[in-house]
């Protein structure tokens, strides 16, 4: 057997923060609500300590994404962060190549939040899409009605 030891390679460098989109320049964000203390043009800061997006009205919540050219996607990052209220949060990922008169939907996920031990949602995901106008998250905080209101710790793409 022939084998060699490699040195890994360290996450920060195989995704340096200015390969991530800025999407403050490239996109016009909708959103249904933001909590003022939180608003949604913080879930897309690159910096660590941010407190991210969080809706003021509990339901589902929709954060849309209008690229002003379409944009080629590789990889979207999603961290969703929840230390207060126990929870199943579903959401949904999905991309239009028209301006949004029809989509496709890239992912559809369910995640449990039980404060203290499951507070954190990382979610990373390889794509190859081309010509992207749109790209819209879909987020029920509580599946089952309950008054937990949605939020974001970070959206990232590549």
């Amino acid at each position: 057997m022939r084998k060699r030891l490699i040195t890994p390679t360290r996450e920060s460098i195989a995704t340096h923060d200015e390969d991530w989109l800025d999407v403050e320049r490239t996109a016009v964000v909708e959103v249904t609500s933001e909590d003022e203390d939180c608003p949604v043009e913080s879930a897309f800061v690159l910096r660590k300590e941010t407190r991210g997006w969080r809706a003021t009205t509990p339901g589902r919540q929709t954060i849309r994404l209008l690229f002003d050219e379409p944009q080629k996607l590789k990889t979207i990052s999603l961290v969703f962060e929840e230390d207060e209220v126990a929870r199943t949060q579903e959401f949904v990922l999905r991309w239009s190549a028209d301006g949004g008169t029809s989509f496709r939907e890239i992912v559809r996920q369910q995640w449990n939040f039980s404060p203290p031990e499951t507070i954190r949602e990382v979610e990373k995901y390889e794509v190859a899409l081309s010509n992207v106008t749109v790209l819209e998250l879909i987020i029920v905080p509580d599946i089952s009605g309950g008054t937990a209101r949605a939020s974001l710790k970070n959206l990232r793409l590549f």
